[in-house]
């Protein structure tokens, strides 16, 4: 898809950051939701549908609090979320009011889209939001869910949201105007105006830190970015600090940094096993199993395992890693850490002796294995 085709995208996952709405510099940015919800129920297209993915509930309970930094301990963010939630919500739904407009809260968190049951759940409850014209606000469930457990940033929350409802385009609205070759600060720094790929390399340069309040910094963007792209959809990362940037793009104006989709797509349940599920152990690979799953599209096989890692059970997702130290590959167990440890290195016509049974020659079948 071409900046151009963005005319025809009929729907559109918007993320928010926190920046946009709790700035570091203090106070918040009322005039912001009534600015978001006069764009997004003006773009043209009747048939125009608008999932928006907010941050802020932790910047504004903070605000609410009357302090100016992120909490640091686990039990200060929750609370800052359950009071900035209310907050956040509020001002959305006076905001889309003025239009007539209804807004839906949707909470996730990264367990309950780890369960793949929940995960069509919230797909049905996403469409049904849609279809009687309702504005979903999807968010992360900041108030419940551990650290451990949390999507980090709400930018994979947004790419995940868009495989989730089958969206054709993503925009992500932060505080700069795109992603630069530099630091914007230095100067000659050049907006970037397309990127068809993001590399290990770029996402590298990108390590700056998010504000005092938010999480995500541009790295964290790019992420959720190339999670879209491999799922067929483009992503923007353009400024929200004015009013039009939204028609703007859709429009197909060079605004922000357009981020091609891949040519190397997942469905979506490859999609769900890749980025809605958090590893559970590792598996470390030799060379010829790196090979035979990268290159041949083969299921991995016990035989090229050299080191098991964590406490998984059947079914759970595990890492693969290379002689590198590179995750290059995501898949569903078909044996337990303890069993699999008695059979790494092994002919998959051992197993049933080693272990009693067998759940098959693979220890992660090819339908269920996503290299990355």
């Amino acid at each position: 898809m071409s900046r151009s085709a963005f005319k025809k995208a009929r729907r559109i996952v918007v993320k928010v950051g926190t920046s946009l709405l709790a700035p570091p510099t203090g106070g918040v940015h009322a005039r912001r939701f009534s600015d978001l919800a006069d764009d997004i129920c003006t773009l043209p297209g009747d048939k125009r549908e608008v999932i928006l993915v907010s941050s802020g509930a932790v910047g504004l309970g903070t605000r609410r609090q009357g302090t100016h930094k992120r909490p640091v301990s686990i039990p200060d963010k929750q609370a800052a979320a359950a009071i900035g939630q209310i907050d956040l919500c509020r001002r959305y739904e006076k905001a889309f009011a003025r239009h007539d407009r209804l807004v839906g809260q949707i909470l996730l968190t990264h367990a309950g889209l780890a369960d793949r049951e929940r995960f069509l759940n919230a797909r049905r409850t996403l469409n049904a939001l849609l279809r009687a014209k309702v504005v979903p606000i999807v968010n992360e469930n900041d108030s419940v869910a551990t650290e451990e457990l949390r999507f980090s940033d709400n930018d994979l929350l947004s790419a995940l949201v868009v495989n989730i409802s089958s969206a054709d385009l993503l925009i992500i609205l932060t505080d700069v105007d795109g992603v630069y070759d530099r630091p914007p600060s230095e100067t000659g720094a050049t907006r970037v105006s397309e990127l068809t790929e993001i590399t290990s390399e770029l996402l590298e340069q990108m390590g700056e830190p998010g504000s005092t309040l938010g999480t995500g910094g541009m790295r964290a963007k790019l992420e959720g970015a190339r999670a879209a792209s491999r799922f067929g959809v483009p992503t923007v990362i353009a400024s929200g600090l004015t009013r039009g940037t939204l028609a703007e793009i859709v429009a197909g104006e060079d605004i922000g940094t357009y981020v091609s989709a891949s040519e190397n797509l997942l469905s979506s349940r490859k999609h769900w096993i890749a980025f809605s599920l958090k590893p559970c152990g590792k598996l470390h690979l030799d060379a010829g199993a790196v090979t035979a799953v990268c290159e041949r599209g083969r299921s991995l096989l016990p035989s090229g395992i050299t080191q098991v890692e964590g406490d998984f059970r059947v079914g759970d997702p595990v890492a693969c890693i290379s002689e590198q130290g590179k995750e290059i590959a995501r898949g569903l167990i078909a044996y337990t850490a303890k069993d699999l440890a008695l059979i790494q290195g092994q002919q998959s016509a051992r197993i049933h002796a080693l272990l009693g049974y067998s759940n098959g020659n693979d220890v992660i079948h090819r339908d269920d294995l996503v290299v990355l």
